[in-house]
């Protein structure tokens, strides 16, 4: 799974002053650091580039046309209070420096500043960093088991997943969430929110592909009493219904132009104004999104505003298809099967599974309890194998629903390839032996079928296993080794 953590991957500093040469000079002193340096030459490019950027502490200096450092710096506060300012000024006065500690400044220093005082100070703000970075780090790793219950699976990329969604849990930051149609986006949006300082709040999902144009507008931003026809009254909106929670947008690539633009102004502004309103209403939301298309390339169309793409992108998290994590598809089966077995089986009515000729589970893989007191099926090795060689077009959600298919067809304690789709057992393999069947399609799990059915006949005797495979004992232990077979 690819990730792009920009909160957390090197600690970045911008530089802001309209003399190049001063920031010429900020470049030079800091080249040997382990920063990256970003330079500015105004408050507005400033704040362009933290919209695109995640920046950990700015050199900010006081006097500069159009916005001054003292502006600049309270926007930061407000937009960015992850950001530590230091303000830098020729022209030192108490007031001033009074009035950037209230706003935030972690320091005040006159020019010209001393090479090795400024190289200090930022010293100390970049191990403050590296601190919280490494405190979040092993916090996020004691948290990797914990509130991630609908998030089934323990394949490498879904566990980095995990891993990275409580990291950024906390941050605050906006998050797009990538993935195929399918592949559980919300139930990752919902475990961000659980994650995140707000799950006390709100969390409101928004399906931005199932409205029209006019009815997103008064569901988002809320309308006004005659606002159009049929506005009997004022409605709300959902990002004001999300204010200090999470506001989640489903398939954001969806949203129209128009929406878009209303959408950026929103996020700029921190305010909501309502159809047919005169004045907006503040609100402090965060924003997740989720989309199945690939976002950069459609803003390098023309077909998604750019500037809205940085503002959700802060932070992207990829989500893996179900194909790429095959090893969690036994765990997926049996949680939906737990999920769907909330009825009575037929042996539970009508006696003994002998009286209605019902198969009994498979010593190997015997029925769990669901929590109601149910037994649930279990599911024999054939049609396992079935659902480890489908490539799930759909993904988990295609799986979820022939799993309730399954359950709620199936007439015997097992569920069998009879139970599946004909799609699925249409693909069924031959078994390699006495109820062993590869994985997939593979040389390599028709190798390891091959290798679990000597091993089974010979009673776990490898001299006995590698005779049967027609093999040397030795190509046997390295096989086993190859494939961490016990």
């Amino acid at each position: 799974m690819q990730s792009d953590l920009k909160m957390q991957d090197g600690f970045r500093m911008v530089c802001v002053d309209d003399e190049p040469q001063h920031l010429s000079a900020m470049r030079r002193l800091f080249r040997s650091k382990p920063y990256e340096l970003l330079m500015a030459t105004s408050g507005a490019e400033a704040l362009a580039l933290l919209e695109r950027r995640s920046v950990h502490a700015a050199l900010i200096d006081l006097k500069m046309p159009g916005m001054d450092g003292l502006t600049l710096l309270r926007e930061v506060r407000d937009r960015h209070p992850q950001v530590k300012a230091i303000m830098l000024t020729g022209h030192g006065g108490v007031e001033s420096a009074v009035e950037a500690i209230r706003l935030g400044a972690v320091d005040y220093l006159e020019k010209p500043v001393e090479p090795e005082s400024l190289c200090a100070r930022v010293g100390q703000l970049h191990k403050i960093w590296s601190l919280e970075s490494e405190n979040q780090r092993l916090r996020a790793e004691s948290q990797i088991d914990n509130g991630f219950e609908d998030l089934v699976g323990s394949a490498p990329a879904f566990q980095e997943l995990k891993r990275m969604i409580a990291r950024v849990g906390p941050a605050d930051a906006s998050v797009l969430i990538e993935g195929e149609t399918g592949t559980g986006k919300e139930l990752v949006a919902r475990a961000i929110h659980r994650h995140s300082k707000r799950s006390t709040a709100a969390y409101v999902p928004v399906d931005c592909g199932a409205l029209t144009e006019s009815v997103m507008g008064s569901e988002l931003f809320g309308h006004v009493k005659g606002a159009f026809t049929g506005a009997a009254g004022n409605h709300l909106g959902l990002m004001r219904a999300a204010d200090n929670g999470t506001l989640f947008l489903d398939e954001v690539g969806e949203l129209s132009a128009a929406m878009q633009v209303k959408l950026l102004r929103t996020i700029q502004e921190r305010e909501v104004r309502p159809v047919g309103a005169d004045r907006s209403h503040p609100v402090n939301l965060r924003i997740l999104a989720a989309t199945n298309r690939n976002l950069e390339e459609e803003a390098a169309q023309g077909r998604f505003r750019e500037d809205l793409f940085y503002r959700l992108n802060v932070v992207t998290l990829h989500v893996p298809p179900l194909r790429e994590r095959r090893e969690d598809i036994p765990h997926l089966v049996r949680h939906f099967i737990d999920k769907f077995s909330t009825e009575p089986h037929p042996t539970a009515l009508n006696g003994p599974a002998g009286d209605l000729g019902l198969s009994e589970p498979l010593a190997a893989d015997k029925a769990s309890s669901n929590g109601t007191g149910q037994s649930a099926p279990a599911v024999d090795p054939q049609a396992m194998a079935c659902l480890m060689n489908y490539d799930w077009p759909g993904n988990v959600r295609e799986l979820e629903n022939v799993i309730r298919r399954a359950v709620a067809i199936g007439l015997t304690a097992t569920l069998t390839v009879a139970d599946l789709p004909p799609k699925l057992a249409a693909g069924a393999p031959e078994p390699i032996g006495d109820g062993v069947y590869p994985a997939d399609d593979s040389l390599a799990a028709y190798e390891i079928a091959a290798i679990q059915n000597a091993l089974a006949k010979s009673d776990g005797n490898r001299r006995q296993a590698a005779r049967r495979l027609e093999i040397g004992e030795a190509t046997l232990y390295r096989k086993i080794s190859k494939y961490n077979l016990n």
